[in-house]
């Protein structure tokens, strides 16, 4: 049977594609102006605040009522601060502080920032309990352990969020924390008997209004054992609509990925989502042609002349999408605001983002990095504060694709601002050799050594390069900036839980003695 053009505006209207390039391209601007949904932003198309208010606006003449979305959690995963690293500490941080009205002050701040720059849903907050310490994708996005922790975080943080007009979507429903598999190599599969906890920080944010809500590609075997949450009907429209009673917007996490891509192709997957109770597809993390949108709308579009997908459902789910374009519209992020009160800037002492810019409320970023930090003294001497150049070494695993590989982390560099003639060297596992951990040794006799680590627990050779460092120098300062899973490492251990440039500023304080 022949696709319609009505039927292929119509496929069009569910979709969120990214593109290359920090413009529009014609392809983009003219499925626009047929009615294209919603577009992603990454990073690569970021420069800064004044060229995303440009770029969203070029997004928005084309269509008034264009979704525009992007990942913006705060703290590891921000594509509006990437090249500078996030002003702001993450999920994790904001949970150990347990302040919610702290949570909110933060995420009201960066809705600010986000509808000054045009952009209308952010895919956050992750409303994920981080349960399983091995987790490889979540971790630190997430606000904890514990479910109340984080439905009372996640709560905080759409309220704040929404309250700025930006629309804001948790994520990923019906919950990837307790799961050891990243979806966007494989399938994760939720730990029997995990649900419930998983459940309830989005009970509480549909209790709390939130606009969106992103799947997850996981296997929930009490649900349904063979389909992933994003494909399952048992899941999206049994368990998300029906039992939980969540009529806004459900949109897809990454269509691309893996889990669900690897069995049904890019298209296969998107019209199994939409059947499944899915209203808006994202795509474009990293197939952002004209070529991959072309064939997620026709994939959606010949779903429904062989029977797939049912008319009725795509429709309603293009429905969903004009409502919340329309609530954004009304809601004042669809319009480009001023850019003077929502936007970083240069911070005279450390360069990069305005570290310690006021946030709503009196708080700012640096203030919340600045109570989250946890320190473990284990030795008698007398080891801080440093008041001479240290030598730091960095431990740089390989991060998930959640988080740009180019967005800035550490404590050497805001050490090297506050002990001028610090030196600084980052390893990689590929070069943390034995031999040249020796070398940084005999660079470092007679100096302080700090040593900078993410998530060691869960890479063995950074928990190897470390016993090795120590059993040298065991009057090392400890910084982890990933998850601590253990506190009893070095003379004294500095526990950040971020490594956004907030957190650094802050083990940077404490080691000096300024925090």
């Amino acid at each position: 049977m022949p696709i319609s053009a009505d039927l292929l505006r119509l496929a069009d209207a569910v979709l969120m594609p990214g593109f290359e390039g920090k413009t529009p391209p014609d392809w983009l601007r003219r499925r626009l102006g047929e009615g294209l949904g919603g577009v992603v932003l990454f990073s690569r198309n970021i420069a800064g605040p004044g060229q995303v208010a440009t770029l969203t606006a070029a997004l928005r003449a084309e269509n008034p009522a264009v979704l525009v979305g992007t990942d913006e959690e705060s703290g590891e995963v921000t594509r509006l601060e990437v090249s500078t690293g996030s002003s702001r500490p993450g999920g994790y941080a904001l949970g150990v502080v347990d302040d919610v009205e702290l949570t909110e002050a933060i995420a009201r701040d960066l809705g600010a920032q986000l509808a000054a720059a045009g952009i209308t849903i952010d895919f956050a907050p992750s409303a994920d309990v981080n349960s399983n310490p091995d987790n490889p994708v979540i971790g630190l996005r997430s606000f904890g352990a514990g479910p109340a922790l984080v439905a009372r975080h996640a709560r905080a943080f759409v309220r704040g969020l929404q309250s700025a007009g930006v629309a804001a979507c948790a994520k990923h429903f019906p919950g990837h924390g307790d799961t050891s598999v990243d979806s966007h190599h494989g399938v994760p599969v939720m730990a029997a008997g995990g649900i419930e906890d998983a459940l309830r920080p989005f009970r509480e944010v549909i209790d709390e209004g939130v606009k969106a809500v992103m799947t997850g590609h996981l296997l929930v075997p009490s649900f349904d054992g063979g389909l992933p949450a994003t494909l399952s009907p048992k899941i999206l429209t049994g368990l998300l609509r029906e039992e939980l009673g969540f009529d806004g917007l459900i949109v897809t996490d990454g269509i691309e990925m893996a889990a669900v891509a690897g069995t049904y192709g890019i298209g296969g997957a998107a019209a199994r989502a939409i059947a499944a109770g899915a209203d808006a597809i994202c795509v474009g993390g990293e197939h952002a042609d004209e070529a991959t949108a072309d064939e997620v709308r026709d994939a959606v579009a010949a779903a429904v002349t062989t029977g797939v997908l049912p008319e009725e459902r795509l429709a309603d789910a293009a429905r969903r999408v004009r409502e919340l374009g329309a609530w954004t519209a009304s809601s004042g992020s669809a319009t480009t605001a001023p850019l003077g009160s929502a936007t970083t800037s240069p911070s005279p002492s450390l360069g990069g983002p305005a570290l310690d810019r006021p946030a709503l409320n009196g708080h700012s970023g640096l203030a919340a990095a600045r109570r989250a930090v946890r320190v473990t003294r284990r030795s008698a001497a007398p080891v801080l504060p440093l008041t001479a150049a240290p030598v730091v070494i960095e431990l740089a695993p390989e991060m998930n694709l959640a988080i740009d590989k180019a967005t800035p982390w550490g404590v050497g560099e805001p050490l090297t601002r506050l002990l001028p003639g610090t030196s600084v060297t980052r390893l990689t596992a590929a070069v943390a050799t034995g031999p040249a951990l020796e070398e940084l040794l005999r660079g470092a006799a007679g100096r302080p050594l700090v040593v900078a680590v993410r998530d060691a627990h869960r890479h063995p050779w950074q928990a190897e390069a470390l016993r090795h460092l120590l059993s040298a120098r065991p009057d090392t300062v400890v910084v982890e900036m990933g998850l601590p899973l253990r506190a009893d490492v070095g003379a004294v251990h500095i526990a950040t839980y971020g490594s956004a440039p907030v957190c650094g500023r802050a083990a940077a304080e404490v080691i000096t003695g300024r925090l």
